[in-house]
């Protein structure tokens, strides 16, 4: 089959406020084939800023649009998607956000071959088997710690068995502040939940600001410590995580989720000491490059989780690409009440079973389904016209 048209779809709640909570819009990417089956994806980033990156002029040849990579292509096998993913990024070696643009279509490339061939996308990438995962509910830290007790309890009464909390005021007061507002998560969660804690990068470079929180965090009972500094701070991050070894404190680092690229991820990896790597599908550039880092992972021996803070598309995406790592157990399940988190996809998403687990489906494809209902409600409208001439311009799904 052939690539015929790439759509790209704006969707965004009515109001969009500084809160740290990537559910409040989203770029979405359905793919055509002259068969006429589609596929779906989602991009973890500015959407407008994606969407030019599929209909920019060229300005040489190392900047051409994503669209020009793709429409015409033949995608009849995996191979194909792997191909079509490099293509794309050679055609846009110079364009800076073209990871987390071309996601989208790496994700729907791998939703319209599911389709074609009548095989979920795990099984596609050689997987033999999908394994059920643990959802952890991933959530915002609430203004302060009665709040954040109340959130904690309401995740309890919806029978999750895990939870992150992030954001918010952690780190922005004092450790005892700090404190407060992780014993308050498990006071609410008691203490068979497992809790998480994502810092937000908020400590830059200072390690001995993130040791502290570590030290005092673990007495508490958290799994890890998400993101106490930036990416691009590899070297501080093996400093904590070193000291943590070595005095024995009992708690994991994890970041990864600014990788926006393999190299980037492989980097964390090999030399900032983490214990677990979390990889967004929609920044790094799609299921073809977080399945390279979750069989890297697996190499080193470190934890593969997926970063996720989108719809049921995007949880779908993510799963999708450690299914079959029955040591990967863990998966982020955003628990918000966005309606883009479950309307986009309603009424198929990745549902917990009885026993509060998850996998990824045997359908074709993703397996799940997108709400155009969802899609035209939430919709925004675009032109994108230079000297006249419209590069783009939006229509309903």
């Amino acid at each position: 089959m052939k690539i015929e048209e790439i759509d790209l779809f704006y969707v965004a709640l009515p109001a969009i406020t500084r809160t740290a909570d990537g559910t409040q819009d989203s770029l979405v990417v359905r793919i055509r084939t002259d068969n006429g089956l589609v596929g779906w994806g989602e991009c973890d980033a500015s959407p407008l800023v994606s969407m030019t990156a599929y209909v920019m002029p060229m300005s040489h040849s190392n900047i051409i649009n994503i669209s020009e990579a793709l429409i015409g292509e033949t995608l009849d096998s995996p191979e194909d998607v792997v191909r079509l993913r490099t293509k794309a990024g050679e055609y846009g070696l110079d364009i800076q956000q073209l990871d987390h643009a071309v996601a989208g279509a790496d994700i729907a490339m791998w939703d319209a071959l599911g389709k074609h061939l009548g095989e979920p996308v795990w099984k596609l990438l050689g997987q033999s088997d999908s394994y059920k995962k643990l959802p952890y509910a991933s959530v915002l830290f609430g203004d302060d710690p009665a709040e954040t007790k109340v959130i904690a309890e309401s995740i309890i009464e919806r029978e999750f068995r895990a939870a992150k909390f992030g954001w918010g005021p952690m780190g922005r007061g004092s450790l005892d502040d700090d404190v407060a507002l992780v014993q308050a998560a498990r006071d609410g969660l008691g203490s068979g939940a497992k809790l998480m804690v994502d810092a937000g990068v908020i400590w830059g470079d200072d390690v001995d600001a993130a040791y502290e929180r570590a030290e005092k965090f673990a007495e508490i009972g958290v799994v890890w410590l998400e993101e106490p500094l930036r990416t691009e701070e590899v070297g501080a991050y093996r400093a904590l995580s070193d000291r943590v070894r070595e005095n024995d404190i009992d708690i994991g680092i994890a970041g990864g989720e600014g990788a926006d690229f393999y190299r980037s991820a492989d980097d964390m990896m090999t030399n900032a000491g983490l214990d677990f790597v979390q990889i967004d599908v929609g920044r790094i550039g799609g299921i073809t490059e977080a399945k390279r880092v979750a069989d890297r992972a697996r190499e080193l021996g470190i934890q593969y989780v997926n970063h996720t803070f989108k719809s049921h598309l995007s949880v779908a995406a993510s799963i999708h690409v450690f299914a079959g790592f029955e040591e990967f157990d863990l998966i982020e399940y955003p628990a918000g009440n966005s309606p883009l988190v479950l309307g986009l996809t309603e009424p198929t998403g990745v549902f917990r079973d009885p026993d509060g687990l998850v996998r990824a489906s045997d359908a074709s494809g993703l397996g799940v389904q997108v709400n155009l209902d969802a899609i035209r409600k939430y919709q925004r409208m675009v032109k994108i016209e230079i000297d006249g001439e419209v590069l783009f311009e939006s229509r309903e799904p």
